[in-house]
């Protein structure tokens, strides 16, 4: 269970903080758009080392 809501945080912060980042480069936002984008990429960085499974990298890429 631990893994897979793992895996969907980090889906969701991958893609999330990738679209906050095209926002704000693209359409011109906020600069707290790519800021908040720029957090949640990082953060997606964190939740891939907290998988217990070394394959997660290879799953997640498929």
């Amino acid at each position: 269970m631990k893994a897979a809501l793992l895996f969907v945080l980090a889906g969701l912060a991958e893609i999330g903080g990738g679209y906050l980042i095209w926002l704000w480069l693209r359409d011109s936002k906020s600069w707290v758009y790519g800021a908040f984008g720029a957090v949640l990429l990082i953060s997606y960085g964190m939740i891939a080392t907290m998988q217990s499974f070394s394959s997660f990298g290879r799953v997640y890429a498929a």
